[in-house]
């Protein structure tokens, strides 16, 4: 997704193994130094947290701020960040989301959607998995009909979250089947980076969000 002249770099922030709102929320204490190790000596534009419940356990604001005592040049920005700015730009108000995790993250996730975002949820499910490890393990084909079966005749557009899942390579396909736009968290990462970096290429493949926005 990174067009001609766009690089990107990354870097492992500390975490528990266990995926739960307590042990994301402890990925606060090494944002900072995890984006102070991106090019050190060179200049970022943007800076991203590539976790989307990551960003719900640990705040935005405080997401935020913590990258940018790291990479103080840099714009600040989060996946769930990215992921509410990408539902914005395709003016959508009611979604279906899925996820990977628990009951529990997947509720706080929810939450966040509907209380401090301010979208209207249509339905939602989670896949009950605790590790990256399972969720790096499903297929695009479960996930394409795991997506499907979410949608809602009322629902604007569906949403996947997790980085961890290869949604990325369902989008195009899942939009075709339920004829309606597809947000899914690595997707939002990288149009909202894009655009936050001043780089406006529209790309196909990757769903109407980065063909059209």
């Amino acid at each position: 997704m990174a067009p001609p002249g766009v690089g990107v770099y990354f870097s492992r922030a500390r975490m528990p193994h266990e995926i739960s709102t307590g042990t994301l929320a402890q990925l606060t204490g090494s944002l900072a130094e995890t984006a102070g190790r991106i090019l050190p000596d060179d200049i970022l534009d943007v800076v991203c947290l590539a976790c989307t419940s990551g960003t719900v356990a640990v705040g935005e604001e405080r997401v935020c701020a913590e990258l940018s005592k790291g990479a103080p040049t840099a714009r600040a920005t989060s996946l769930m960040g990215s992921v509410t700015r990408a539902l914005e730009a395709l003016q959508v108000r009611r979604i279906a989301v899925g996820t990977p995790y628990a009951d529990e993250l997947t509720d706080t996730v929810v939450g966040y959607l509907h209380t401090q975002a301010g979208f209207e949820i249509s339905a939602y499910a989670g896949l009950g998995l605790d590790y990256d490890r399972d969720m790096v393990r499903i297929t695009p084909d479960y996930l394409l009909e795991f997506g499907a079966s979410l949608d809602t005749p009322d629902a604007d557009a569906l949403l996947i979250s997790c980085s961890a899942l290869r949604s990325l390579e369902i989008v195009e396909a899942l939009e075709e089947k339920i004829r309606k736009p597809v947000i899914v968290s690595n997707q939002a990462m990288m149009w909202n980076c894009l655009r936050l970096a001043g780089v406006e290429d529209r790309l196909s493949g990757f769903g109407a969000l980065l063909r059209r926005f």
